[in-house]
């Protein structure tokens, strides 16, 4: 039974269309992301390190809000309406976006206000994702039918369905992000900016409507047990608090004449106070313990998301340092064609688009064979496989690096084109991909199914945090390095003379590094309890 068949077979209708919405989301921010470096320095003429930390800064950020974010949704809110309007936000960031590129003939043009535009247009972009994102994606498992309010057994069937549904769900953003990286890089390239960030903006309208048509068909979940007051609420709440405040202050004070004191201390309170009173007591008292709730759920979680940090750092190398290197190298198809060393970063996406359908058709029969378990693996097994996949990456990566070196010497002393070729990088990127399909397709599930029901978009929101933290680790892991490396006047690891640069010993300690947080994270699962 081939993949498609079995997805229409055990996922319901409304599954399918949240992963199409999902994959066409994916389109639209990876068409504006994944070139967003080449028009900060071609159009707006920011530097290279400029610009990069713009976009680092800006993904950092919008892999971090759905963290503020989830626990209003998961409070206050309702996912399907969040999903409206952050999709509105959206697609007005998009838009903004667009006219920032487009020249019109009424408007002067300043560089000032050209960038000031441009960001309150990108930090739009993230205030919608950063509701979007955790809220579509909880949505669209919640549509499985199921008790959701039972934990999740060793060989249920709905953890099945559950566990497929977070597979396809990255195959379908993965099949976004790859038509978005591939196809709008050329168009932005080839026929402008204006056109290239128009067609992302199109593509969220067109998800909005899509949405919109499934609205009758979706089934809506709402959170038991878990009080969802409203606005009005909390205001009565924060008076009520600040009423009981002043009387207490009153009551207290010992500057007041002895008339006036003993008028207030026996004035009694109404009935009718005194009831509301208590109803704000109980309200915040569930308030409070709703918060202590995911306090705990956090603290618990705290520990595995600690540990896949590195996994985060290691996935910020293919758009940095591993085009770098395929800069320097022989980039040649023919007399005429060269490889754009960014290309291959879809190398990733195309090995997960092509290696997800054996994970279910190949892989899980075979670990069920082996392990006599109905899921063949758990999720924590599964995300371990992929951390393994990650540091065997940085190793390849550290020894086709160090290969690299050597050919350019040798190449300088025989005075002869050596070079290595670019072809070379292929295998790093595709065992990059392999690891995704194992540790994020695990980490969306865990995250998912280790809160509570009423936390389920804060579970997604922890998973999106990962990359959010990871991005801004690894920057400052590569501000460290910078800075130790080039202590007594030596040449810094990241040289801008790529034949002095020593990429090999960074990404040796980037290896280093994950295989001690595998070790940990190994040591982490075996005390850890899960929902089930």
């Amino acid at each position: 039974m081939t993949g498609r068949e079995k997805i229409s077979r055990r996922l319901n209708k409304p599954c399918i269309l949240l992963i199409v919405i999902a994959g066409i989301e994916r389109f639209a921010f990876k068409g504006v992301a994944s070139n967003l470096v080449t028009y900060l320095t071609d159009v707006l003429k920011m530097s290279n390190s400029s610009a990069a930390r713009t976009v680092n800064s800006w993904c950092g950020f919008t892999s971090m809000l759905p963290l503020l974010v989830a626990p209003l949704v998961d409070s206050y809110w309702d996912r399907y309406s969040t999903i409206l309007v952050s999709c509105f936000l959206y697609v007005g960031g998009l838009l903004a976006l667009t006219s920032t590129a487009l020249k019109w003939p009424w408007v002067t043009s300043k560089e000032t206000s050209s960038s000031s535009s441009l960001f309150w247009s990108l930090y739009m972009i993230s205030l919608g994702q950063g509701g979007y994102n955790p809220s579509l994606q909880a949505f669209g498992a919640d549509q499985l039918e199921e008790d959701d309010d039972l934990p999740i057994t060793k060989n249920d069937k709905n953890s099945d369905k559950k566990s497929l549904f977070f597979q396809w769900w990255y195959f379908g953003i993965c099949t976004g992000s790859l038509l978005g990286v591939s196809l709008m890089s050329y168009i932005q390239d080839t026929f402008g900016w204006g056109l290239g960030f128009a067609i992302p903006c199109i593509a969220m309208v067109a998800s909005f409507v899509l949405f919109s048509c499934g609205t009758r068909f979706y089934v809506y979940k709402q959170a038991k047990g878990v009080d969802t007051g409203s606005f009005e609420r909390i205001v009565k709440t924060i008076k009520g608090i600040a009423l009981r405040m002043v009387n207490r202050r009153i009551a207290l004070s010992s500057n007041r004449s002895d008339a006036t004191e003993q008028e207030l201390q026996e004035k009694p309170l109404c009935q009718q106070e005194q009831e509301q009173l208590e109803a704000i007591d109980e309200t915040a008292t569930k308030k409070t313990i709703y918060l202590l709730e995911i306090a705990k759920v956090v603290i618990r979680l705290l520990p595995i998301w600690t540990m896949l940090l590195m996994f985060a750092v290691i996935f910020q190398q293919p758009p940095t340092f591993f085009t770098k290197q395929g800069m320097t190298m022989k980039r040649n198809i023919g007399p005429h064609f060269k490889v754009p060393p960014a290309t291959l970063q879809s190398a990733i996406t195309m090995s997960i688009i092509l290696l997800m359908p054996m994970y279910d058709t190949l892989f899980i029969p075979f670990t069920r064979f082996l392990t006599r378990n109905e899921r063949g693996i758990s999720v924590m097994q599964r995300m371990g496989i992929g951390m393994f996949l990650s540091v065997i990456a940085m190793v390849f990566a550290a020894l086709v690096e160090t290969k690299r070196l050597q050919m350019i010497s040798e190449e300088k002393m025989t005075k002869k084109d050596n070079g290595l070729s670019i072809f070379w990088l292929l295998p790093q990127y595709i065992i990059l991909g392999i690891s995704d399909i194992f540790t994020v397709v695990g980490m969306q599930e865990f995250f998912y199914t280790e809160v509570p029901i009423g936390m389920r978009t804060m579970g997604i929101a922890l998973y999106t945090s990962v990359f959010g933290v990871g991005s801004f680790m690894s920057a400052l892991l590569i501000s460290m390095v910078e800075y130790f490396s080039s202590l007594g006047e030596r040449d810094s690891w990241f040289n801008d003379d790529m034949s002095k640069a020593r990429l090999d010993k960074y990404y040796w300690l980037l290896a280093f590094l994950s295989a001690f947080s595998l070790f940990m994270f190994v040591i982490s699962c075996r005390f850890y309890k899960s929902r089930s």
